[in-house]
């Protein structure tokens, strides 16, 4: 399996996520009961994003001078990419966070707990799922002519299908969760589980963590292939991965309010997923630039959030005027 990763590389970015982690996790807004303000959660996501350009930078230098600007160029631009990429998918997670959330009542000051089980359990699926699909990889080819269809086809029904929080509770997995597990009416502060009678029974919160835990593996089955049209170095596709979820818990914090704004995001998501799916299909036909895949990503991110933008003033106008 080629990578640029090493011993120095690895130890750096293992470093970093675990420091990271303390800061997010145990840090961020626990004096507050576990929810940010809008400013806060505003300021950690730049100051989430910044460390991530910083990285890059740092292993574009570190590149640099040890195997040549040709590589170090390539890498952080494939870094970069692939933190885009992730970054914007990542969004959508997020939405089905509120989602569930919403349709399940949990007050802000409880959703810290799923929120920080979420993320640790994350970080560890997706370095798993990358490590597994390397090998699939190296050992099996053509399965990225498959991933390239899931992206297709993951695309297109995004597109197409509405999610509706109403549909929540009628899901296949919440009825067989419900018929196997014994689980209260009502929550009991942040305990997954409480003591009934002799009997032990899961509290709702306990059931909206496994739907926060399927949720990130459902995102990851998409954003993983996503990465690797990018590249199928391990090391470029894992730090890019999880320097873009390590943030999500100021980002949920900071789109809680205004998520119903951004309404047509998903489309433009779905977007992303379709070109990318269609860039693994033809890659023996004609291969992409990652540089051309950057400037696209980007280019139908920024259309979207304009359309979004545009779309907010003119409704914004009418509820004026009414």
């Amino acid at each position: 399996m080629n990578s640029i990763g090493n011993p120095l590389l690895w130890g750096s970015f293992a470093v970093i996520v675990v420091v990271m982690l303390l800061i997010d996790l145990l840090g961020q807004g626990k004096k507050q009961g576990g929810a940010m303000s809008f400013r806060q959660a505003a300021v950690w996501s730049a100051v989430w994003i910044s460390l991530s350009l910083l990285f890059n930078l740092g292993l574009w230098w570190y590149l640099n001078g040890s195997v040549g600007s040709e590589v170090a160029d390539a890498q952080a631009l494939a870094f970069l990419t692939g933190y885009l990429i992730e970054k914007a998918l990542a969004v959508d997670n997020v939405f089905v966070w509120l989602m569930l959330f919403s349709y399940f009542s949990v007050p802000v000051v409880l959703q810290r707990r799923v929120l920080v089980y979420g993320v640790l359990g994350a970080v560890v699926l997706r370095a798993l799922m990358i490590f597994g699909g390397s090998w699939l990889i190296v050992e099996f080819e053509w399965v990225l002519y498959v991933f390239g269809a899931f992206l297709l086809f993951t695309g297109l029904k995004m597109a197409l299908v509405k999610d509706d929080e109403r549909d929540i509770g009628d899901r296949p997995l919440i009825k067989w969760i419900r018929g196997h597990i014994r689980i209260t009416d009502r929550m009991d502060g942040e305990r997954f589980f409480v003591r009934q009678n002799g009997l032990l029974f899961a509290t709702p919160l306990f059931l909206v963590l496994i739907l926060v835990e399927v949720s990130d593996v459902i995102f990851a089955v998409d954003s993983i292939p996503a990465i690797f049209a990018v590249t199928t170095d391990p090391f470029i596709v894992l730090t890019s991965n999880l320097f873009a979820i390590l943030g999500l818990r100021a980002m949920y914090f900071l789109l809680v309010n205004v998520a119903d704004r951004f309404s047509l995001l998903k489309y433009g998501l779905a977007v992303i997923l379709i070109f990318i799916g269609i860039k693994m299909l033809i890659v023996d036909f004609y291969h992409i630039p990652v540089a051309i895949s950057l400037g696209t990503v980007g280019s139908i991110l920024a259309i979207t959030l304009g359309i979004n933008l545009w779309v907010n003033h003119q409704a914004d106008k009418k509820a004026g005027k009414a």
